[in-house]
């Protein structure tokens, strides 16, 4: 048995330096070995053997929930993959092939933007300030969580299973059904889709008992995470809705599998349930009784609510509705015989950050996150910019004190089925100001669950069924819907009715303020830089350590007075507008940030508009507190004052308080009303992945399959990452169907020597008039050549103690990677005596196992002692040693014995070996 830790494929994947992506493929430079700065991996860490390749395993010390942000793997930083989770909830292993190369110097584990592998509130000194909660804001006139007047019947609906692309084992087709009674005539219907959690339970177990198998093992059943909205679909039943909310227990159990975390197929599983329900309003003879008995719904009313990944799955579905998949990736092959009105995204992943613009939605964001901590949901308003019409509302609302997991009653503990805890974990000893469960600004449980019902409502009223009058709830107006009451609620918005704006991502140049980068390693260049406490939700981090393309403007005063100004390369029309609308963020728990805002034309006449105030968001280090607020000013002063409002040049920012800092995300022309929407017809595209195998020999050259559907042209950015270093280069880049505009070379040279896979990675995003589904691929090439075996060779297996045990460690040939073999001690045979801890060096058992010889115990018993041997790429053989030490104790002889392992990390049966002896000195 054999493990590898570096590549020397001589393959590359290059940009060119004009027309698009291609050009002549160039060979990579040889990574550098996966080795360990100080020849030791952080306590919990440890290589183990994979079945291709070794796995850099991390075990938690506590269990680890399946939630919804993927785990990630970085050293130094960068990103390393997305380990496969084990069922003990404990573990996580990543193979680390060529594109995991590189020193493992700084290992961390994270997940939605929060460390797992440190204990929650480790880092904090002392007892934390009480946190106010914002003021309440003015009532909205029209409440739409109130039920309405229709009674509601529940039932059930159990179909076929399904197979799915990329899954082995078939989804199951269920969902429970709310509809209204007493009411004739088609109805709308709203789609409710779950999130990634645990699958099975077992039904008198705890916590450590559910796990994330599919099928259920025996003894457990799953866990009915579908039936976690029945409130919020009793509300929109009352309202005339007919609700269906589905399950995906056989999605959540294989995504991790899923190149894009299960999104594509969670789109599949939406649309094989919609085209069951077209079916049925066409036929109702053939539905389920729940769903003949119910109204016929309405399929050009469709709204779909999803939680999580299930957030990230209805936008997918959006999208494909749209726009179709490529046939291979999709498990819906019909024709598309409804339209979808709007979304609600909860908690949303959107690990693609390619949201779908010319569809209305609503995401809703949880101050308390503890699952997808970083609220990447932004993202979903923050991404449609400039990337179709503009005419989709696309809202975030902001509701301080809710977690992830409330808002599904089947995750939330004393009202769930199955096991259910807070996903906000709190150290009793340092508890969170923000969200720990006595915090001020803390919902319970049915606050906040009433909170996202009264918000789903909202998002039906004004994307179904049209009524603006609800509106001013979601689109940064600052009004309350009572029925949420006392959840604090913010929103902010783009699209709809704004206009022209200035966008930092739109070509600007700032003066007395700082064009800053959302995504960048670089404090001085990224927006919040060192010293900031918490996250922004507007920067949250993608799959590359620096993103061209996203920015924000950074100011940071120590004077009142000192202005700052935004200047568009191209004059923008404020005309026709009512207001400014800025979006602005200052520091959590900040208060009294107050900025004068001003306009100039292209004649020079400038006007102060007026003056704006911000308080920053109740936040600690570690919330996502870094939220915008939207603000906004009359443009009553501009007109008054003669200027131009068809040709606005800048922007002044001027700031009246002392001293502070801000942020600006955006600022837009702004009108009241929701303006119709029609999907623009736009180009798609699909990054794909191509397998291949090494070779004996010559050179190849692969392309990485990119498919380009739909109509027009528009550009999206690509990044092509270096399987060497992690590190990306991006181009934007014209795209068209038909066209060629992304041409990725893969430059494979084949040999007969041994080595790992490398993984050469492709992403792309949409910038303007185009969308992306499949977001990341590449190709993937594959070693074809034996691994060398091992053998050992004694050099001094006999000593007296006070000198060092000696092996030689050979390879039958040489490899162009690195060779690792993991040796563990295992018992000496009966009647032996074994070595002991008091029997070698203190240094070299602290180095390998981090263990103190006291208490004395046989080495075989010391947990965590290994011997982890690594061979250089190109290199045959290494010495092994075991210093012994020498005591004035009488003894026999003693013997020591270490087993090479097998793939599950247990001794192997007739393996290598390294035995020795060690003889008394005295």
């Amino acid at each position: 048995m054999v493990r590898t830790r570096r590549i020397w494929v001589t393959a590359a994947a290059v940009l060119a330096l004009a027309g698009g992506v291609s050009g002549t493929p160039a060979q990579a430079q040889q990574a550098p070995a996966a080795a360990v700065s100080d020849g030791k991996l952080p306590p919990g860490w440890h290589i183990d053997r994979g079945r291709q390749a070794p796995q850099l395993v991390w075990r938690s010390g506590r269990r680890v929930p399946m939630g919804d942000a993927r785990v990630e793997f970085r050293a130094d930083g960068r990103l390393l993959g997305a380990p496969k989770p084990e069922r003990d909830g404990h573990t996580f292993r990543l193979g680390l092939d060529g594109a995991r190369a590189g020193a493992l110097k700084n290992l961390q584990v994270w997940s939605g933007g929060r460390r797992l592998d440190t204990r929650p509130g480790a880092a904090v000194s002392g007892p934390a300030a009480a946190v106010r909660p914002p003021a309440p804001l003015p009532a909205n006139p029209v409440d739409p969580g109130k039920p309405g007047p229709y009674r509601t019947r529940t039932g059930s609906y159990r179909l076929a299973s399904v197979r799915l692309p990329g899954f082995s084992v078939p989804v199951e087709m269920q969902a429970v059904v709310v509809a209204p009674t007493g009411i004739s005539g088609p109805r709308p219907l709203a789609l409710f889709l779950h999130g990634r959690h645990a699958t099975c339970y077992a039904p008198h177990g705890g916590s450590d008992d559910a796990s994330g198998a599919w099928p259920c093992p025996a003894g457990t059943l799953p866990v009915p995470s579908h039936r976690g909205y029945l409130r919020d679909q009793r509300l929109l039943a009352s309202q005339g809705y007919v609700t269906v909310s589905i399950s995906a227990n056989g999605i959540n159990g294989q995504d991790w599998q899923a190149e894009d975390g299960g999104a594509q197929a969670r789109s599949s599983l939406i649309r094989l349930h919609l085209a069951h329900w077209a079916d049925w309003a066409r036929d109702p003879r053939h539905a389920p009784p729940v769903v003949r008995e119910a109204p016929r719904a309405d399929l050009s009313r469709v709204l779909l609510i999803g939680h999580s990944r299930g957030g990230e799955g209805v936008n997918r579905a959006a999208l494909d509705s749209l726009y179709p998949p490529p046939a291979g990736q999709d498990g819906y092959h019909g024709r598309v015989r409804w339209h979808i009105s709007g979304t609600v995204l909860i908690g949303p992943t959107v690990f693609g950050q390619n949201p779908v613009p010319d569809v209305p939605s609503l995401t809703v964001l949880p101050g308390c996150d503890g699952d997808v901590s970083d609220l990447q949901g932004e993202v979903y308003v923050d991404g449609t910019r400039a990337v179709s019409t503009g005419r989709a509302l696309h809202s975030a609302v902001y509701v301080t004190g809710a977690d992830h997991n409330f808002f599904n009653t089947e995750w939330t503990p004393g009202q769930a089925q199955a096991p259910a805890e807070d996903d906000f974990s709190d150290d009793p000893d340092h508890p969170d100001p923000v969200c720990s469960p006595r915090a001020a600004t803390r919902l319970t449980a049915d606050q906040q669950h009433r909170a996202g019902s009264t918000y789903i409502a909202a998002a039906a009223r004004l994307f179904v069924a049209g009524d603006d009058k609800v509106r001013p709830l979601l689109d940064g107006s600052g009004r309350r819907a009572p029925s949420a009451d006392p959840a604090r609620v913010l929103a902010h918005a783009v699209g709809a009715n704004r206009g022209a704006g200035f966008l930092p991502d739109g070509g600007v140049t700032v003066t007395g303020g700082r064009l800053c980068s959302a995504v960048d390693p670089v404090p001085a260049v990224a927006c919040l830089g060192e010293g900031a406490t918490g996250v922004s939700p507007h920067f949250a981090q993608w799959e590359t350590g620096r993103e061209a393309g996203r920015h924000a403007i950074a100011l940071h005063w120590t004077s009142a007075g000192s202005p700052a100004r935004i200047r568009t390369a191209r004059p923008v029309s404020l005309s026709g507008a009512d207001a400014l609308a800025l979006r602005v963020f200052v520091p959590p728990n900040s208060r009294g940030t107050a900025l004068d805002v001003s306009v100039t034309d292209s004649h020079g006449r400038r006007a102060t508009l007026g003056r704006v105030r911000v308080d920053g968001l109740p936040g600690s280090d570690r919330t996502a507190s870094y939220w915008a607020r939207e603000l906004r000013v009359p443009l009553t002063a501009a007109r008054r004052a003669g200027l131009d409002l068809r040709s606005v040049t800048s922007l002044g920012l001027t700031p009246r308080s002392g001293s502070g800092r801000a942020w600006l995300m955006d600022a837009w022309a702004w009108r009241p009303g929701t303006p119709a929407v029609r999907a623009a017809g736009l180009p798609r595209v699909d990054v794909g992945r191509l397998t291949v195998a090494e070779g004996d020999s010559g050179v190849r050259t692969y392309h990485v399959p990119v498919r380009v559907s739909g109509r027009g042209s528009g550009q999206v950015r690509v990044y092509v990452v270096d399987p060497a270093t992690g590190t990306a280069k991006d181009r934007l880049v014209t795209v068209a169907p038909g066209g060629h505009g992304i041409d990725v070379p893969v430059e494979v040279r084949g040999n007969t020597r041994y080595g790992a896979d490398v993984p050469y990675d492709v992403l792309v995003k949409a910038v303007h008039g185009a969308v992306v589904g499949s977001y990341r691929g590449g190709v993937t090439v594959r070693n074809d050549d034996p691994a060398p075996t091992v053998t050992v060779t004694p050099l001094a297996d006999k000593v007296t103690e006070g000198s060092a045990l000696k092996w030689r460690i050979s390879l039958s040939a040489a490899a162009d990677t690195d060779i690792g073999a993991l040796f563990v001690p295992v018992p000496v045979g009966s009647g032996g005596t074994e070595l002991s801890t008091k029997d070698v060096d203190p240094r070299w058992l602290a180095d390998v196992s981090g263990a103190d010889p006291d208490p004395e115990r046989p080495l075989s018993q010391v947990d965590g002692l290994y011997l982890w041997l690594d061979m250089p790429a190109g290199q045959t053989s290494l010495d092994v040693t075991v210093p012994t030490v020498r005591d004035q104790v009488t003894e026999p002889a003693e013997s020591v014995a270490f087993r090479q392992t097998d793939d599950g990390g247990h001794p192997m049966p007739g393996g290598p070996a390294l035995t020795g002896t060690v003889l008394d000195a005295s």
